[in-house]
């Protein structure tokens, strides 16, 4: 039997506009990740984990350092941090895994742990999604659109992208309710794809800003984590291979 427990949270969007003390947003996350680290072998950031970010050559945009000198100050004690992308933070590349001792993921993983099958998505690539928003993950995942973004001065793109994401935020300032598996996109994925893989325990997103916790079979549940704008919320999956949601206050 392990000992150690895994963590998993999202969508902190630090560095938000729409935050009414950045610092304290960074601050009360940092806190949280210490507390996990009293238990912790392993933490997944399932997405959206910055507001906005981007590697320029010789550039590192300003601010998160409490929370990158804790996500360091974690990797160096032995915790395995894996970063999951979102559709926020989509533009990490090397740096952040060099400087941090993490693990930086595009796209969908599937461990095993503590005897129980895992499928971990952040979830803006899974599910149905509106052909705008399916239109505009393509158009930021495209090589030759990162050169040419890259190419403008950042004093111009990095206020134009937080700017972009309040305005975006604001449209939704509160998340939705949990309305059930029959009007949750990701919920539908996940029930359609245990079908073909009936080895999955526990399916893990992000993105819709909303608390899930939803049966599928009576061996597999799909999570959805909430958020760190209004929920302040995470899972801890139990060295017995119970996960549980939870609120950090």
């Amino acid at each position: 039997m392990h000992g150690k427990a895994t963590y998993f949270l999202s969508d902190l969007h630090l560095g938000a506009a729409y935050f009414a003390s950045t610092h304290e947003a960074e601050r009360r996350v940092v806190r949280c990740l210490r507390d996990m680290a009293k238990d912790a072998e392993r933490i997944y950031l399932v997405g959206d984990v910055l507001d906005f970010w981007f590697e320029y050559r010789h550039v590192v945009p300003r601010g998160f350092t409490r929370f990158f000198g804790c996500l360091a100050e974690l990797a160096d004690a032995g915790i395995k941090i894996t970063w999951l992308i979102g559709n926020h933070d989509i533009w990490i590349f090397d740096y952040l895994p060099r400087e941090l001792g993490i693990e930086v993921v595009d796209g969908v993983i599937t461990p095993e742990l503590y005897g129980k099958k895992l499928f971990i998505t952040h979830g803006d690539g899974v599910g149905k999604n509106p052909p705008g928003f399916r239109f505009l993950r393509a158009l930021f995942r495209n090589r030759l659109c990162q050169k040419l973004f890259a190419s403008v001065h950042p004093r111009w793109t990095i206020p134009l992208a937080f700017g972009w994401s309040k305005q975006n935020r604001g449209f939704h300032p509160v998340p939705d309710p949990y309305g059930g598996p029959d009007r949750e996109p990701l919920i539908q994925f996940a029930a359609e794809y245990l079908a073909s893989h009936p080895d999955i325990n526990y399916f893990i997103f992000g993105h819709r800003h909303i608390l899930a916790d939803q049966p599928l079979s009576p061996t597999c549940r799909a999570i959805i984590l909430g958020d760190w704008i209004n929920l302040c919320s995470y899972a801890r999956l139990s060295p017995d291979g119970t996960l549980s949601l939870h609120s950090f206050s």
